[in-house]
């Protein structure tokens, strides 16, 4: 059977059956009533036919008040959209539930995507540890699969949080002002000085990595803290507004050094999950997906060998959708 994954998140819709997988920027805190629409102009790119196999993140998005609340009014979505289709809701157990079943318990619904992607993973090593490690736009997730199966210490997003398997960090959306306290700035003189940064909402570490040619400048793009487009200009904007001053006061050495010390915090953010997530988790070999890999690899004692990129197996399509991608795989053998 045909199938689509959809992964529904809080600032991104994410589509793929397979063959292609797409991302597309949905602010759900802001448009929460208009999500229905949304899938819907999604799903046009695929046949009408096709089974849909539903995963979330989106249900933390504070229009909701709570989890529950945001599960079942995703799943309204989906189902308002999904006419004469067939649908799977992915859950923590591991298995697929109806939209009835997962309404009636919505936490196992609730924040499953890395479940579908840890599960998918596994094939590609039924013996032995595993560790897979997919860092997005938002969050980074870091799972011990044992056996080809899935063997996180939380199934929640809290326990996650507190076992070091769930980080709250991506490569784009992360404010600045939660990764880094101060950032060193050669000023007068050519003295460097610790400048406490403002804890305002100023810039992500996406124009962080913007300076630093980690991602790539799309002026479509206006999901940002000052609404305006993410180009490298612009990002020098927001980034200075970090230490209250403009591109006036700083020179571009000055703003590519802040963006190298925000760099080298979420490296060591990063660095600190991994070494909680694993411990008591001895693996021997690694998979890597999402936009962040190369943070990922660069950053991470990982083994010499046996680590291998979700992006190049498969393409970075894929990868950045991999939860969807994961899904649609799923779907066809079990919907």
């Amino acid at each position: 059977m045909h199938c689509i994954g959809l992964d529904i998140g809080g600032a991104n819709l994410k589509f793929s059956d397979g063959q292609q997988s797409f991302s597309i920027p949905f602010p759900l805190w802001q448009k929460s009533t208009e999500l229905a629409d949304a899938l819907r102009n999604g799903l046009a790119a695929f046949p009408s036919e096709c089974a849909l196999a539903v995963t979330m993140t989106g249900e933390l998005a504070d229009c909701y008040a709570t989890r529950r609340e945001g599960v079942r009014s995703i799943l309204h979505a989906v189902q308002s959209i999904a006419g004469s289709r067939s649908v799977g809701v992915w859950s923590t157990t591991g298995e697929f539930l109806t939209i009835s079943q997962a309404q009636e318990f919505p936490i196992l619904a609730a924040a499953a995507n890395w479940h579908a992607l840890a599960t998918w993973t596994g094939r590609l090593q039924p013996q032995g540890n595993l560790l897979l490690i997919d860092m997005g736009s938002t969050t980074t997730d870091i799972i011990p699969i044992e056996n080809g199966l899935p063997m996180p210490q939380g199934r929640t997003d809290l326990e996650r949080l507190a076992s070091g398997e769930l980080l709250y960090m991506g490569l784009r959306r992360t404010p600045v002002c939660s990764v880094i306290d101060s950032i060193k700035i050669r000023v007068e003189d050519d003295e460097t000085m610790g400048i406490p940064v403002a804890r305002e909402f100023f810039a992500t570490v996406g124009d962080a990595m913007l300076i630093l040619n980690r991602v790539r400048p799309d002026t479509s793009d206006i999901s940002t803290a000052n609404g305006q487009p993410f180009t490298f200009e612009q990002a020098q904007c927001r980034l200075s507004r970090m230490v209250c001053s403009d591109t006036d006061d700083l020179s571009d050495s000055q703003i590519h050094a802040m963006a190298q010390g925000i760099e080298s915090a979420m490296q060591q953010h990063l660095l600190n999950a991994f070494n909680k997530a694993t411990r008591e988790f001895l693996f021997e070999s690694a998979l890597l997906s999402g936009e962040g890999e190369a943070m990922v690899r660069e950053t991470l004692p990982l083994p010499t060998s046996n680590v291998y990129s979700l992006g190049e197996m498969l393409g970075s399509q894929h990868s950045t959708a991999a939860c969807a991608y994961a899904l649609a795989d799923l779907g066809r053998e079990r919907l």
